[in-house]
């Protein structure tokens, strides 16, 4: 996916007026921004706790040379303004049905191929966790990489949820947040490729990326992780929207 004159254009206009408002949002504290690749594509699995993170992780990204490219949900490529932005910067929509995976698939590939960022919630959504710890994940991921050969890189972030908390409607300004992001090895898949794609392979590739992202959590904020993670299945929790709690099961 060579960045088209339209998405570089995006990009630098983005670039003036986002990244003034971040760094007047929150304060920054990046680290081991060396251990991204610089020689090949890569996989981006961020932890995801409000809805600003793509912003989080497209400015950390972006202000090291990485252009990021983000799966989001094809859903949003229908909202004005925000739909017009994500077409122009080349973001790949996620269609559920067999030929827009099929085309989403390819337009990661692209992504990685041209040596550029693809970043991949493999939460699939906001966790769920009460806490905020990174809940059982989807196997996309996992699946793109083992199709792929790309590197999978854990990034972590904490302190944007203080700005703006998980599905809040207003911004929390004062006093001002530390945004704090952190850069893991990449994960190690080196026996798992060459594998038939199986469940059992994808579930190991996924479970690795989450315990790769749960350290580097832990690290940040200094706390120890729980022992089981959290599975919204086994609390009868609805796996997308805001409304996701059983109400009646709570009861």
């Amino acid at each position: 996916m060579t960045e088209s004159r339209r998405s570089r254009a995006t990009f630098a206009v983005l670039a003036v007026t986002v990244r003034p408002i971040m760094n007047l949002l929150m304060s920054k504290q990046w680290s081991d921004a060396g251990k991204l690749p610089r020689d090949t594509g890569f996989i981006v699995c961020p932890n995801h706790i409000t809805e600003i993170d793509p912003v989080v992780i497209g400015h950390f990204l972006f202000n090291q040379k990485v252009t990021p490219h983000f799966l989001a949900k094809a859903s949003l490529f229908k909202v004005p303004v925000m739909g017009w932005i994500l077409r122009a910067t080349g973001q790949v929509p996620v269609d559920r049905t067999t030929a827009g995976a099929n085309r989403s698939l390819e337009a990661a590939r692209e992504a990685i191929s041209s040596g550029g960022g693809i970043v991949v919630y493999p939460e699939g959504t906001l966790t769920r966790d009460p806490d905020l710890w990174p809940m059982k994940g989807r196997t996309g991921a996992a699946r793109l990489a083992l199709q792929t050969g790309a590197p999978i890189v854990p990034i972590a972030h904490w302190g944007a949820h203080e700005v703006f908390p998980r599905y809040a409607k207003r911004f929390y300004l004062f006093p001002r947040k530390t945004s704090r992001v952190v850069v893991g090895d990449p994960v190690d898949f080196s026996d798992l490729m060459g594998k038939p794609i199986t469940k059992t392979v994808l579930d190991t590739g996924t479970e690795r990326i989450l315990d790769a992202l749960t350290t580097l959590v832990a690290d940040l904020r200094q706390e120890a992780p729980p022992t089981e993670r959290w599975n919204p299945a086994d609390k009868h929790q609805k796996s997308t929207g805001r409304n996701f709690e059983n109400r009646d099961f709570d009861q």
